[in-house]
């Protein structure tokens, strides 16, 4: 345990800074959660003074972006109740479920049939494009068993175009004022931008620019998608336990392998659960808000350390191109979505 010491550490003492700086109006507007900051700030001291410390602090490190990412995502639960699944209804449920569910195949078919990209990379980028950012990118990580570069790769596709969403939907807002593409008025509009913007944070920013009525409305939505992370990981996990059964199984020559279940996916819905008996203090649930944004922000400045540049410029343009487009199909594809469910059932 003492070995851990100096990497866990270095991790809090990051994921400090980043929450401190997270809360300035600043970063809130611009859509900068502490969670994109943490990985920002780990990137920059992992590819200058880390590799000097690097021997002692790795297990730390190691500890942090993954036993801590796994408890951060179970409190993640704490931000959701099944009453948020009420508010947005059916109609709203079908259009988070289509929205999560297109764009990922479609970043699977893009990344890896016309990019020729590591499917993993392109799975992640579609994790992140498809559910909730960077948490999505994080809670994906040990089903898909991707490597550190790749998660950080998907992550940074994530920040810059969800950035972008944060300028666009004002101006496609007032658009809509006028051709009435997304029905529901203001309140319509804001489900439109939950179902489709990538981070929470980068939600809250674009719907606050627009209005009070369209935040709450995205807000919900958003974390109605949120919630549909735990079932998305668990079919994701089954879905890639058959193909590497169909694909010639383990090395002991089988042809079986068992389905990696992601037993913190589980958790998760078990705490949005209990989070919708509202039994707990308000009080309480702050502070442990406030732990699960430490944890999940420590995962972070440990991925961000561990991160080489090198790798990412290895990486080249194709994964910036395959975000492109899957952005582009969050806003256009996701508009005809959310029209057509709407219109369908009410």
């Amino acid at each position: 345990m003492a070995k851990m010491w100096p990497g866990l550490a270095l991790s809090a003492a990051l994921a400090c800074c980043a929450m401190w700086l997270g809360g300035s109006g600043w970063a809130q507007a611009h859509g900068l959660s502490a969670l994109t900051l943490a990985i920002i700030m780990g990137m920059v001291i992992g590819n200058t003074v880390f590799p000097r410390i690097a021997t002692v602090s790795t297990p730390g490190i190691n500890f942090s972006k993954q036993r801590l990412l796994r408890a951060g995502v179970v409190l993640y639960g704490l931000r959701l109740t099944m009453q948020d699944v009420g508010l947005v209804g059916l109609t709203g449920v079908a259009i988070d479920a289509l929205v999560i569910g297109s764009t990922f195949m479609l970043s699977c078919w893009l990344g890896v049939r016309w990019l020729g990209m590591e499917r993993k990379t392109a799975m992640l980028i579609g994790v992140g494009s498809a559910v909730c950012g960077a948490a999505a990118v994080m809670g994906a990580e040990p089903v898909v068993k991707a490597r550190a570069e790749q998660v950080t790769v998907a992550i940074s596709t994530v920040v810059v175009f969800g950035t972008l969403s944060i300028f666009l939907y004002p101006l496609l807002f007032d658009l809509n004022a006028i051709w009435q593409f997304i029905p529901g008025g203001t309140h319509g509009f804001g489900v439109y931008v939950g179902s489709t913007i990538h981070e929470v944070a980068q939600v809250v920013a674009a719907g606050r620019a627009i209005g009070p009525d369209a935040a709450g409305a995205a807000v919900i939505a958003k974390m109605v998608r949120v919630m549909m992370l735990a079932p998305f990981l668990i079919l994701l996990s089954a879905w890639l336990a058959r193909d590497e059964a169909r694909e010639g199984g383990d090395a002991s020559g089988d042809g079986k392998r068992k389905m990696a279940i992601p037993w913190f996916a589980f958790g998760f819905v078990a705490v949005v659960l209990f989070n919708s008996l509202q039994v707990l203090p308000a009080a309480v649930v702050e502070v442990l808000l406030a732990i699960d944004t430490a944890l999940l922000a420590m995962a972070m400045a440990a991925l961000g350390l561990s991160t080489h540049l090198s790798a990412i410029r290895k990486a080249g343009m194709k994964p910036l191109l395959l975000a492109a487009c899957l952005f582009v199909w969050l806003v256009v594809g996701g508009g005809v979505i959310n029209r057509v469910m709407v219109l369908l059932l009410g």
